[in-house]
């Protein structure tokens, strides 16, 4: 009855998040599970999720690094009978499994990755409602998460006068620093005005705040911050010590996909193939609008 729990690593806070949650409800439920860190690796990733099918556990729980291998690991887990829930991902081949294997939970959690950008874009607007330029710090483009939500920032901000200046990023602190220092030594950025960082996570936000908060300030006046994951011990806290401007809050996806597993243990109730949870603005949109118009007011 062994549930196994992969999760990309154990550094990033929404990562740790997952963690604590998924070990909170297992031993609320009496679920027996072990997780696995990825180390950021997905090469190591997919190793250990097929080590761990030779296992036979009753379920894997996956949150992919990269969409690009795990469709084949998927219908390995699928064929041997275990149950599949991937966090945060959306796989196309879910639905091919789930009408192949028809008494198997087979099933994603997620929070809507676009219209997570698109509350980042609806930020930038209430921000920069005459347009403006904004560096955009953005997660690895194999991972579906990071390219569906600049495709929802960016269809906000179609003909809003915003410019996005695009980095790229490891959904990590240190990667989003070293992206911004290399950026700042282009002779390009000597003359780009910059009035807000938006980053994928919050993490890269706190990076890139580190490696030019105190330059482009002196150069540009004020630059605000927005991150996405909303960590209530770290990037909430954030935005009330006033680091960042605005955070997205994206629920962990661990637990309740651990609440379907234990349902379907012990009652045979099968999910719907994708469980979709709520992701918000902190704070909350009209509060950024409020406190957006004081600040322009006060200028």
């Amino acid at each position: 009855m062994k549930i196994i729990v992969s999760l990309p690593d154990q550094q990033n806070e929404f990562q740790l998040l997952q963690a604590a949650d998924a070990r909170d409800t297992a031993g609320r439920l009496g679920l027996d599970i072990d997780i696995l860190d990825a180390e950021s690796s997905p090469v190591m990733q997919i190793q250990q999720l097929v080590k761990a099918v030779h296992s036979r556990p009753k379920a894997i729980v996956v949150e992919p690094l990269t969409d690009s291998g795990l469709e084949k690991v998927a219908r390995r887990i699928a064929g041997e009978g275990i149950a599949l829930a991937v966090l945060n991902c959306t796989l196309a081949v879910l639905e091919e499994l789930r009408a192949k294997h028809p008494d198997v939970p087979i099933f994603s959690v997620c929070s809507d990755q676009v219209e997570i950008g698109r509350v980042q874009g609806r930020q930038l607007k209430t921000l920069l409602p005459s347009g403006g330029s904004v560096l955009y710090v953005h997660g690895p483009h194999n991972a579906a998460a990071a390219r569906e939500r600049f495709r929802g920032t960016s269809e906000v901000l179609a003909d809003s006068g915003i410019t996005l200046n695009v980095l790229d990023a490891q959904w990590s602190e240190e990667s989003a620093a070293a992206a911004v220092r290399a950026w700042l030594r282009l002779k390009s950025s000597d003359a780009m005005s910059i009035d807000v960082v938006a980053a994928q996570d919050d993490s890269m936000a706190r990076g890139a705040r580190i490696a030019i908060a105190a330059e482009l300030a002196a150069r540009t006046g004020e630059i605000r911050f927005l991150g996405i994951d909303g960590v209530p011990d770290v990037g909430q806290r954030l935005v009330k010590d006033g680091e960042l401007t605005a955070t997205v809050v994206m629920p962990s996806n661990t637990g309740a996909a651990l609440d379907v597993l234990a349902r379907w243990i012990h009652s045979g109730a099968l999910p719907l193939v994708t469980l979709e949870l709520r992701a918000w603005s902190f704070p909350a949109e009209a509060e950024l609008e409020r406190l957006a118009m004081r600040s322009r007011r006060s200028a």
